[in-house]
């Protein structure tokens, strides 16, 4: 077990109260708080350092420059990518999906092409490949989802054909909690040609994430889900995908020349980050990742797992339970409903009682609408949360329940 005080100290905001009472942050999966550490690094940024990045000869874009970059590597460590040129600086997993969507799309998608993707992906990873889609003349294809919030793999495996150009799906999903086996979903793609993309926003907070090993095509994730800033993500691409796709966006920092009768474009990564870059947030992401690295990316995943196994464990007791995603293998996200009580009266009471808890979709509507329901109350957990504030949570669900019912 960790010791997880010092780790709460760390983070002011868990020391707020919310119409009187103690806050208990449990939409994790909406987005984590920040430690003093990360918050710390922007106030330095600003204060002491703050230059453009990549195009000034004097000390502090130099400076700057240093710093930005520092954080492409440490990220290349993080995920074990083979060059650091692979990772691609965006803001954040929504831009990256979108970007390959688009890129990809003009060099490698044509009328009668198959895309697949599943029924449990949040909203950004199917709206752009319906653009996509209909913009090429391609058919988007769904990989459906069984009672327990699992992929049907022999479904999976009926849907690839020859026609797979490419299969994007998630890690982990941010409604049900499932860790989908995308090894399997990536070789399985692989032998039919086709290039996989994951979305991994929801599998980076809690898993030790290795590309080389998993052999994904293209890998996303954000930082404000990892204790990092928002409006900073991150796209791992292979270098054979990523020399052959045009740029996503054109302007400063993506060219090598630039005529008006031509253009030739910078060297990868910079091909893919035209503009001024997101500087002080990147930079803070970099002081997240060494925060989750001083914990321990594993020893997080075993906290957070027996925590999840605890609060399932202590909400089964609730009469009228019902959990939403019951796979085997998953992350600290539970889904739930309590009879016939609306999740939002449900999240409003909580809300009373300084328990914060997403209610909705999820941005997960078709996913809603195979389980015949409106939408959850999702409890979410991070590396700051304890068991104290899992019984907070039971209570707080059964006054709810006590007073809605």
């Amino acid at each position: 077990m960790l010791d997880v005080q010092p780790i709460r100290e760390q983070f002011p905001i868990l020391k707020e109260t919310v119409y009187g009472k103690p806050l208990i942050y449990l939409d994790n999966g909406a987005s984590s708080q920040k430690p003093l550490s990360v918050v710390k690094v922007l106030e330095d940024y600003y204060n002491h350092k703050h230059a453009n990045v990549h195009r000034g000869v004097h000390y502090l874009s130099q400076k700057a420059t240093e710093e930005f970059e520092a954080v492409r590597t440490l990220t290349q460590e993080l995920i074990n990518a083979p060059h650091e040129h692979e990772v691609i600086f965006t803001r954040g997993t929504t831009e990256a999906i979108n970007l390959v969507a688009s890129s990809f799309g003009k060099v490698f998608i044509e009328e009668g092409d198959e895309v697949l993707i599943s029924a449990m992906e949040h909203h950004s990873n199917i709206v752009p490949w319906q653009l996509m889609c209909n913009e090429w003349g391609a058919e988007l294809k769904v990989i459906p989802v069984d009672d327990t919030g699992q992929l049907v793999m022999n479904e999976f495996d009926e849907l690839l054909s020859s026609q797979t150009r490419l299969v994007a799906v998630n890690h982990v999903s941010n409604t049900l909690g499932t860790i989908n086996p995308i090894e399997e979903i990536i070789t399985k793609a692989h032998k039919v040609g086709a290039a996989v993309l994951i979305d991994g926003a929801q599998a980076c907070p809690h898993l030790k994430i290795d590309v080389q090993d998993l052999d994904a095509d293209f890998y996303c994730f954000s930082s404000h889900k990892m204790y990092g800033p928002t409006g900073i993500g991150v796209l791992y691409g292979k270098e054979e995908w990523l020399e052959q796709m045009p740029p996503y966006h054109g302007g400063g920092e993506m060219i090598e020349t630039v005529s008006f009768e031509e253009t030739t474009f910078n060297r990868l990564p910079f091909k893919f980050e035209a503009g001024t870059p997101n500087i002080a947030d990147t930079i803070a992401f970099g002081e997240a990742i060494r925060f989750m690295q001083k914990i321990g990316i594993q020893n997080i995943a075993e906290y957070e797992t027996e925590l999840h196994n605890y609060a399932v464990d202590q909400m089964a007791g609730i009469e009228g339970m019902r959990f939403i995603g019951t796979a085997p293998e998953k992350a600290a996200v539970i889904s739930f409903l309590v009879g016939d009580i609306h999740p939002y009266d449900m999240g409003t009471i909580l809300d009373q009682q300084g328990i914060a808890v997403r209610t909705g979709h999820h941005c997960t509507m078709p996913l809603m609408d195979r389980y015949g329901i409106p939408g959850t109350v999702r409890a979410s957990f991070a590396v700051y949360n304890t068991k104290n504030e899992v019984d907070v949570l039971v209570n707080g669900i059964r006054k709810a329940a006590s007073m809605l019912s």
